[in-house]
């Protein structure tokens, strides 16, 4: 540690402060990863992207109910709170780094008595100043690290809110497939209850035996059976979306009853890009590349550790011992401290060669991110085909069924057919029924899951510069 002159000082560090920032700020890595041009799943039909569709998607479907669920779940739930206090919590930590940059003055006074000879009272008030000087860009990069900090705070919070309008919509999806599975189940049951009277009346007619009763009876509780299962999935789904706008859970049913069962219709064209949209569009990939950025800022600081800083110290103050006579009598001194790490037994260059690795920790996590986000991509939009083909397919056997048990329960009752091919009709009636259902339910669900994969549910804005708030 060395003591220098103020004038000393201050040249000093007019001279290190205006030229050794540039060399020690480490080069930032970049991406390198060959993006596909397009999607290798055949959808059709497919459309540019556009932010404003994509930021608002749940509306292509056209439920008001879940229009008005989304906006209570976007000021209502519970986690999205907790992810605006974290990025509370970041602006704080930035405000904190860019307030390391200047100068730090503090004001002090204060009354002494002393008892010798004679008493004497001493008043004193004054200011102090410090600054430490940013030769090699230590505090700069601590501000960018925060920087970056903060935009991938911001992000994460953009990714809280695509992750809960897609939870929203996905259990608003499952209640409505559970109301319709199990209309379906009371339907078939209704049905199946009408078969077994017929059956009974046959049987007392002596028209079929007392097997083909407690057949009909067996497949109708067997149906019944089936009900406390669909109710119980019912009740699970309202509650969790209960939950995810924020309310106690148990208090959904009543305004969920209406238009059970009604699932949303599905856009003519899927809004999907081009791949590199998603890097541009998908929140969690922001952050990954802001925490790069973060990791990067971080080892600048660490490099200006090794060189040697600057201290600046200044004091002014008023003694007297009179109070009237406080501002006759001036102090001040100026000071200046370079000091320097002579040996450390390779600590510095240590924390530097950690921090290297940690920045390329973050660079293959962001590398990752992006390839799993494209394969999610990939994955949305090829499960939406197929099951775009496996709906076509269930409603086509779903009405074949339907046909087929109709016309072998007007057989039955004609004494056309035995009682054993009514039995196989009603079965596959209501699975392929149920089936179809099911379909329909994920065909929506591959849809959400398609707008959450390609980062839709929210605006992007941009992230803070580097230089705000050191000018």
């Amino acid at each position: 540690m060395f003591l220098l002159s103020p004038r000393f000082a201050v040249l000093t560090a007019i001279l290190l402060g205006g030229c050794a920032l540039a060399p020690l700020e480490p080069a930032h890595p970049r991406l390198d990863l060959p993006l596909p041009t397009a999607w290798s799943t055949g959808l059709d039909p497919l459309k540019p992207a556009s932010t404003a569709e994509l930021a608002q998607w749940w509306r292509q479907l056209g439920d008001a109910q879940l229009d008005r669920l989304i906006e209570e779940a976007l000021r209502g739930s519970l986690d999205l709170r907790v992810a605006q206090a974290r990025l509370r919590q970041a602006r704080a930590s930035r405000a904190q780094a860019v307030s390391g940059w200047f100068p730090s003055v503090s004001l002090s006074g204060g009354v002494s008595r002393s008892q010798r000879e004679v008493s004497s009272t001493n008043y004193d008030v004054g200011f102090d100043a410090a600054w430490e000087i940013d030769i090699f860009g230590g505090k700069q990069r601590g501000i960018e690290a925060a920087t970056a900090e903060l935009a991938a705070t911001e992000a994460n919070w953009q990714q809280a809110r695509v992750s809960l309008i897609a939870e929203v919509a996905q259990n608003y999806i499952e209640v409505r497939a559970y109301q319709r599975r199990a209309a379906l189940t009371r339907d078939n049951l209704a049905n199946q209850s009408e078969t077994l009277q017929i059956t009974t009346w046959r049987y007392q007619a002596g028209l079929a035996t007392a097997s083909e009763v407690e057949r009909a009876r067996a497949s109708r509780e067997q149906t019944r059976a089936s009900l406390p299962d669909l109710e119980v999935g019912l009740t699970e789904a309202e509650n969790r979306l209960a939950v995810l706008l924020g309310r106690p859970p148990g208090g959904m049913h009543a305004a969920l009853a209406q238009q059970a069962g009604v699932l949303p219709a599905l856009p003519d064209a899927i809004a999907s890009g081009i791949p590199a949209d998603v890097l541009r569009q998908r929140p969690d990939l922001i952050a990954a590349e802001a925490t790069l950025a973060a990791e990067t800022a971080r080892l600048g600081q660490k490099l200006a550790q090794r060189f040697p800083s600057l201290n600046l110290g200044a004091s002014f103050g008023w003694q007297a011992y009179q109070l009237a006579d406080l501002g006759g009598t001036l102090t001040r001194a100026v000071s200046g401290v370079l000091a320097a790490t002579l040996f450390d037994g390779g600590k510095l260059r240590s924390a530097v060669e950690i921090q290297t690795a940690v920045q390329e920790q973050a660079l293959l996590a962001y590398q990752r991110s992006v390839l799993l986000a494209l394969e999610e991509v990939e994955n949305a939009l090829f499960a939406y085909a197929a099951g775009r083909e496996r709906v076509a397919a269930r409603r086509a056997a779903a009405a074949a069924a339907g046909t087929a048990a109709r016309l072998s329960s007007q057989l039955y009752q004609a004494g056309l057919t035995d009682f054993q091919t009514i039995l196989e009709t009603e079965r596959t009636r209501l699975s392929a029924e149920d089936a179809l259902a099911s379909a329909e339910a994920g065909l929506c669900s591959s849809l959400i899951k398609l707008y959450k994969a390609l980062g839709g549910g929210w605006v992007a804005v941009p992230a803070p510069t580097r230089t705000e708030g050191l000018t």
